[in-house]
């Protein structure tokens, strides 16, 4: 049996965490771990619907001690909640709040300052490296949760490569003095390795708020000591920069969830006067490369990971991938260790004999000047048996824009075949909290405004 540290770093006086400008030591999240373990269940899976990221982090850690793990769905409907707990029979559910389905914890309140003697015994914990730390779950194409067990030696030395890359970005040793603001929720995998497990396994420090407006995300970044990282996707990206803001000072601007375009990138690197990353990942096999958008389309696997294979049949394998694992998505592979995004797998679509992906499209329909989000739609055959060839939709937030003018422009990156027929004006696409647009969501809107519904 070989333990590894539910938190790493030299300093145990070094922030693990900022509330509202306070640091929290890592001694403190140790404390307040062991507190909150006492009053979990002996047995059972966590399902942690904690906003606040510090209380989400204690969660993980109280759960990890107890022997048990944590459940990460990509959502938390109640229809989504009855399925864990058909899949996962012990589930509890712990929130900022008491009552209602939750188990009540008596969250520690985030002192200024730690207390030598309450804190003197808490200096170290540790955790299986074979234990099952969390279960990540995708919907899955017919929507039933589909896990993936990943272990804690796994998120560890995923963790602890993935913060290499980010103090090499940085020009620093590592993460030791960083801290950093992240959009994504904790309980999507992005926001679970690249703000919290990077706190506990990376030396850095997160601010506990998720914040979402614009002058939300500059509050919080003000709250926080440079060195400073924004951990976001390209949605709040592209809203950030819109806003018009002024951005307190960054030293780091990750991005994930979608592909970014370069132009945002290189908008958003003269507006932060800092370096952009990307992350390339999946639930499978977590993060595995990364690439400095404005340097090329190139991107760069992590320490010891190798890509193989072809095009539509692209693995992964190597490093913190114990088995080969196949990629979702269609790759050009440069040489083991570099290769492009060409799209997803599964999003591909044949229209009067020329062949796309739908993450494409969006990626150009995204990039035109004044396009504040959209999305294409293609209607299943099934839907118009009358018609020889099924052409696109487009759903498009773009106030200050013409038919037209959004046609015009189209035609400067697609194909003819791939421009929309029909384009749907919105005030707001139904995306999740972490920017991303499951495609059943697309799919029951499309089904409701196409056919002339709401």
């Amino acid at each position: 049996m070989t333990m590894l540290p539910l938190i790493h770093g030299d300093d145990p006086q070094a922030p693990v965490a900022w509330a509202h400008g306070a640091p929290i030591s890592r001694r403190r999240y140790l404390a307040d771990v062991a507190r909150v373990a006492e009053q979990l269940p002996r047995a059972g899976h966590m399902l942690n619907l904690s906003h606040d990221r510090y209380r989400f982090a204690l969660g993980l850690g109280a759960a990890l001690l107890r022997g048990q793990d944590n459940l990460l769905p990509p959502n938390h409907t109640p229809d989504m909640v009855a399925r864990l707990r058909t899949l996962f029979p012990g589930t509890y559910l712990v929130g900022d709040a008491d009552g209602g389905a939750l188990h009540a914890v008596q969250w520690p309140t985030t002192a200024p300052s730690d207390n030598p003697a309450e804190l003197a015994s808490r200096s170290t914990a540790s955790v299986d490296e074979s234990h099952i730390a969390a279960h990540v779950l995708t919907s899955g194409s017919t929507g039933n949760p589909v896990p993936y067990a990943k272990a804690w030696g796994l998120l560890w030395r995923n963790t602890q490569v993935g913060a290499q890359r980010l103090a090499a970005q940085l020009g620093r040793p590592s993460l030791a003095g960083v801290s950093l603001v992240a959009t994504v929720p904790a309980q999507h995998m992005y926001g679970f390795e690249s703000s919290v497990l990077v706190a506990l396994l990376g030396a850095v420090a997160f601010e506990t708020s998720r914040p979402f407006y614009p002058a939300d995300i500059c509050a919080a970044l003000s709250r926080i000591p440079r060195p400073r990282i924004l951990v976001t996707t390209p949605l709040h990206l592209k809203t950030l920069l819109d806003s018009k803001l002024s951005v307190p000072a960054l030293d780091l601007c990750v991005c994930a969830t979608a592909l970014l375009a370069p132009l945002l990138a290189a908008r958003a690197e003269a507006a932060f006067d800092a370096p952009l990353m990307e992350i390339y990942g999946c639930t499978e096999a977590g993060q595995v490369a990364t690439r400095r958008t404005t340097q090329g389309p190139t991107w760069l696997t992590y320490e010891g990971v190798a890509i193989s294979g072809d095009t539509e049949h692209a693995v992964a394998s190597g490093g913190h991938v114990p088995q080969p694992t196949p990629l979702a998505d269609v790759l050009e592979i440069v040489d083991p260790t570099h290769f492009r995004l060409l799209g997803r797998s599964n999003d591909l679509i044949n229209i009067a004999g020329k062949r796309s992906s739908l993450s494409h499209l969006n990626f150009h329909l995204n990039a035109i000047d004044g396009v504040h989000d959209g999305a294409f739609w293609l209607p299943p055959q099934e839907a118009t048996p009358d018609v020889a060839v099924v052409r696109l939709v487009a759903f498009v937030v773009a106030p200050q824009l013409t038919r037209d003018a959004l046609l015009a422009a189209l035609r400067e990156r697609l194909d003819p075949a791939f421009l929309p027929r029909r384009i749907v004006w919105l005030d707001a696409l139904p995306r999740d909290p972490s920017g991303k647009l499951p495609s059943a969501r697309l799919a029951e809107l499309a089904a409701r405004l196409v056919s002339g519904g709401a």
